[in-house]
């Protein structure tokens, strides 16, 4: 992976851009959660309604903590436990810090502090967490080979990061405060 394209993407969604991206588990499709106009672009891609929400992608705790103050220590402790790593949390916004453009048609926001290397290496270029979202058709499988997103993002999206997927067969887990079981698994 060079650090040039790298800082492409990171330049590009700096300018309200699209890109693609692997991740831990399936090809991933990212923006500036900031900003309205990137969001709605990448719905509009990916066919995703926005009332379904989207997972913002972090580099390290630091970049969420914020979403984190309003937590109990226990709970805080709980997820921390998990991240960096391939879990996702749907974390309570009582503050709005999160645009509802991001959450859909939810108080919550799911949220992941990533290990992927080349997943952190995008958020530190960025200086923020970024959207994530699998790189597919809102009705069709995630793409888990460079080869289908070239195929079916590249006129669509400003930027595709080369590299390689994580270890994960499936894409993360996502987890809930007030259960043990997986939202997603």
């Amino acid at each position: 992976m060079g650090w040039w394209h790298i800082r492409q993407a990171a330049r590009a969604m700096h300018l309200g851009g699209v890109i693609a991206y692997p991740t831990e588990a399936v090809w991933g499709l990212g923006c500036d959660p900031f900003n309205e106009t990137a969001v709605h672009r990448l719905l509009k891609i990916k066919r995703r309604p926005l009332h379904k929400g989207l997972i913002l992608v972090a580099s390290s705790i630091q970049q969420v903590q914020p979403l984190l103050d309003n937590i109990a220590p226990e709970e805080q402790e709980r997820i921390k436990a998990t991240w960096p790593g391939p879990v996702t949390w749907i974390l309570p916004d009582p503050d709005n810090l999160i645009p509802t453009w991001v959450k859909g048609n939810h108080s919550s926001v799911a949220v992941r502090v990533s290990d992927h290397y080349q997943v952190k290496s995008l958020c530190d270029a960025f200086g923020s967490m970024i959207i994530s979202t699998s790189a597919n058709f809102s009705d069709k499988h995630p793409a888990r080979d460079k080869m289908k997103v070239s195929i079916h993002f590249k006129e669509k999206v400003d930027v595709i990061v080369p590299g390689e997927l994580g270890k994960l067969s499936r894409p993360t887990k996502i987890y809930r405060l007030d259960s043990d079981q997986p939202v997603r698994s």
